[in-house]
């Protein structure tokens, strides 16, 4: 990235959360990421004064000229939604933005203003699981996702609710400046380092009750700590203690996913930790974590992550690398 230049757009009426996670993200100084950190500006939409809710007033860098310096543009949570217009200014200044080669992204209801592009139109895009039918409604030719945290289409990104847009922003640096550098953001901030896009929005029972925590967190680490194993529920649900009936229900209930669904996302992690740190062969990791063969990783690969394995590790291997001769565990 030449031009590190991130610039968040600020209307009257801001959405304040949203648009702190892009200052949070993007608009700190952090010396010890290095030199060639982000730097930030903040885009005024429309004359000041500009009023953000809970009663601040933002005071912008500048108009939408900036936006023709702009590597990356974030569209905070759009005003009213699909409710209010968004001004045909701004429409084209993010659309000469991108062909200028520039990356949007959106968090939560910032798609109604990216959607008015039209640059999302044949795409795949998510918002806030409370506007994803009125998304779908206003742009049918949107290929909505209704629950995920958020889609990577290159140049263009969406995220759901507010706090996926912190992992949109973390999955941005990671592209941007690698895993370690996202990890250590993320302790920072003290938030998960990765969580996946296609994870869902929401789950029906967050916390489970002490009785459940107290079986479930010792069978999760078994269940990491054995990924190149077969698991079938009914040995898992006899280790809780549970019927099958039962174990089923209680643990999508504490993690929103079936056991399977669960697994498979725990071997994903752990694949992409092994592409990340060693030189293993494809065929390796998958037998390191579960997945039996190099075409299974990559079929799932494909499905849920949009790349190969291969690709990913290109993009995101740490340097140095280690482990050339001894398979992993």
């Amino acid at each position: 990235m030449p031009n590190r230049l991130v610039v968040a757009l600020a209307y009257d009426r801001l959405s304040t959360f949203e648009f702190g996670i892009a200052v949070e993200i993007f608009g700190l100084p952090r010396p010890e990421m290095g030199p060639d950190w982000y730097r930030f500006a903040v885009c005024a939409v429309e004359p000041g004064p500009l009023r953000a809710t809970g009663g601040f007033r933002i005071m912008a860098d500048g108009g939408l000229e900036l936006l023709e310096q702009a590597d990356t543009i974030v569209i905070p949570g759009w005003r009213g939604a699909f409710a209010e217009p968004v001004p045909p200014v701004l429409v084209e200044a993010l659309r000469q933005a991108h062909a200028r080669g520039a990356r949007l992204m959106s968090i939560c209801s910032g798609v109604f203003a990216l959607a008015a592009t039209g640059l999302l139109s044949g795409r795949r895009a998510t918002t806030h699981w409370h506007y994803v039918e009125q998304l779908s409604q206003a742009y049918p030719d949107i290929r909505v996702e209704p629950d995920v945290l958020y889609v990577d289409e290159g140049r263009l990104l969406t995220s759901a609710g507010s706090a996926a847009g912190i992992d949109l922003c973390l999955h941005v640096v990671r592209a941007d400046f690698g895993p370690e550098i996202a990890n250590r953001l993320a302790r920072r901030l003290v938030v998960p380092p990765h969580r996946e896009g296609g994870q869902a929005q929401f789950v029906e029972r967050p916390v489970p009750p002490a009785r459940e925590g107290a079986r479930f967190a010792p069978l999760f680490d078994r269940m990491r700590a054995r990924l190149a194993q077969e698991q079938p529920i009914a040995a898992l649900a006899a280790e809780a203690g549970m019927s099958t009936r039962t174990f089923l229900r209680r643990f999508k209930a504490a993690t929103g996913l079936p056991p399977g669904e669960w697994l498979l996302a725990e071997r994903l992690i752990r694949a992409r930790e092994l592409l990340e740190t060693t030189r293993h062969s494809v065929e390796d990791i998958a037998g390191a974590t579960g997945f039996g063969s190099a075409a299974a990783l990559r079929h799932h690969f494909r499905t849920r992550l949009g790349t190969s394995p291969a690709a990913y590790r290109s993009r995101f291997a740490r340097e140095p690398l280690t482990g050339a001769g001894t398979a992993p565990s």
